[in-house]
């Protein structure tokens, strides 16, 4: 009768569980929408300038040589490096909890019971052998291994180890776009560089320009031909422009330490050619078609892991209202002597199967359920929002490329008339035609045309380098 009681308890029992596993919170899910344009253009030309590799692409020896450096010694490439070897370890560890666990062990001790409690009373009436005491205190020996299995029925623990998996790969992803921006942000700077070396030169050349003048009006002081305060705004001309060499000074200090700060080294004297930057000039870039930039990102392929990651991860919250099964074993020797730890009699050994579901105040898994759920559309929305952000980062450098090359074009018809103008405001200054308020200003247009065209030209070269980045080149 009572083994009829206990198997219709368990039934009771396993019935409820059922029952109470069944009640999972309704959650809606997400799924991501990857559809991009055709084209950027008109053109749907598939070659991309992404798969060319960044010493091709950039092609200075001495920004070849500085960014092989920072590959090497930048510090948060290294930091990264070293969280990919965290998350390598962790997918190992996440893949031993679906296994069995082993642990061995001996000790030894002793133990005495006070006389007159259960345990003392009994040791006085026992007897080891006739005429034996029963030893006091007990020694204890032992030793053997015990084990414990987790059953992984509803694939929660595997599907925990696909997450540390898929969180290994998104960590190497991660690595790789930070290697795609060190790569556009030390090439930006060093040729940001060369356009400061070059506006230090226009600078020199105009202050030359300018004090020949300031000459030429000084002469013309002592002849009576012009007042004191034509002297005056030559020369306050002049120091205005060599107060700007100062300015340009300190942005190349602070541009080269900038460099040498991703580079991982400390400061000191870049080699350069600055005379080359005049040549450098940005060539047509093939973008290839949108849906490329899926697998050339790395951000992108991030966003996509981290997506896959947490709809594994809401599998594995999921599980959590559902029995959990385990196993577990233990088997050795044991004896108050060590004498008879030989003795087949002192071998012990149980083995033992539990069941728990969660019955009551379930707040907790059902939390934990909800938030995984929540992470899961999080992701698919950021997902969705970096496939947009890197379209439309494509499209405004293709669009600066295009709009600065006009830009330069039309800059440099305006700095030759400028340029010309300088020799005609003197000629005619000289021949009383002009007042020197046009030669000052001649001066003045021509020295800020030239600077814009140096600025211009740099925009066009960062939109090339910025490009690069956009379409997802560098980082293999």
């Amino acid at each position: 009768m009572k083994y009829k009681t206990t198997v219709k308890f368990s039934a009771l029992i396993v019935a409820l569980c059922s029952l109470w596993s069944c009640k999972i919170p309704a959650i809606t899910s997400k799924t991501e929408n990857k559809t991009m344009p055709v084209s950027y253009t008109a053109s749907s030309d598939t070659l991309n300038a992404a798969t060319i590799q960044w010493k091709n692409y950039f092609n200075d020896p001495q920004l070849i040589a500085i960014i092989d450096t920072a590959l090497r010694n930048n510090q948060e490439l290294n930091i990264a490096l070293q969280e990919i070897e965290m998350g390598k370890n962790e997918v190992h560890a996440r893949k031993g909890e679906y296994k069995p666990f082993v642990q061995g062990g001996a000790g030894m001790g002793f133990e005495k019971s006070g006389e007159y409690t259960r345990n003392g009373a009994v040791d006085e009436q026992l007897e080891i052998k006739p005429g034996q005491a029963f030893p006091k205190p007990l020694p204890d020996f032992m030793f053997g291994l015990s084990a414990s299995w987790e059953l992984d029925v509803w694939k929660k623990l595997h599907n925990a180890k696909k997450v540390a998996v898929i969180e290994y790969l998104s960590s190497i992803e991660g690595r790789n776009f930070m290697i795609t921006n060190l790569i556009s942000e030390i090439a930006g700077s060093y040729y940001e560089l060369l356009a400061l070396d070059n506006l230090l030169d226009i600078l020199h050349q105009n202050i030359d320009i300018q004090t020949n003048a300031l000459a030429v009006i000084r002469l013309e002081k002592e002849a009576a031909k012009v007042s004191q305060l034509a002297v005056n705004r030559f020369e306050a001309q002049l120091l205005h422009t060599q107060n700007l060499q100062y300015e340009i000074n300190q942005r190349i200090i602070e541009t080269e330490n900038r460099i040498h700060f991703l580079a991982g080294s400390f400061p000191q004297k870049i080699q350069r050619n600055a005379a080359g930057f005049a040549q450098v000039m940005p060539d047509l870039v093939k973008t290839g078609i949108p849906s490329q930039l899926l697998n050339n990102r790395p951000d992108l392929r991030q966003a996509e892991l981290e997506v896959a990651s947490t709809k594994l991860n809401v599998k594995v919250a999921r599980a959590n209202f559902y029995p959990s099964f385990r196993i577990t074993a233990a088997a050795g020797i044991q004896a108050f002597n060590p004498a008879y730890l030989v003795n087949p009699i002192s071998i012990l050994y149980n083995l033992a199967g539990e069941m728990m579901v969660p019955l009551l105040n379930r707040n907790a898994i059902e939390a934990t359920y909800k938030n995984a759920n929540a992470r899961q559309i999080e992701a698919v929305y950021h997902y969705e929002r970096s496939i947009l952000n890197a379209h439309i980062e494509v499209l405004n450098q293709l669009s600066k490329m295009e709009n600065y090359s006009k830009s330069h074009a039309t800059k440099i018809k305006e700095v030759d008339i400028l340029s010309q103008s300088i020799g005609i405001s003197n000629s005619l200054y000289r021949s009383a035609r002009a007042d020197y308020m046009e030669v000052l200003l001649t001066q003045r247009e021509a020295l800020e045309s030239r600077i814009e065209l140096t600025e211009i030209q740099l925009t066009q070269i960062l939109a090339k380098v910025q490009l690069y980045k956009a379409l997802g080149g560098g980082w293999n």
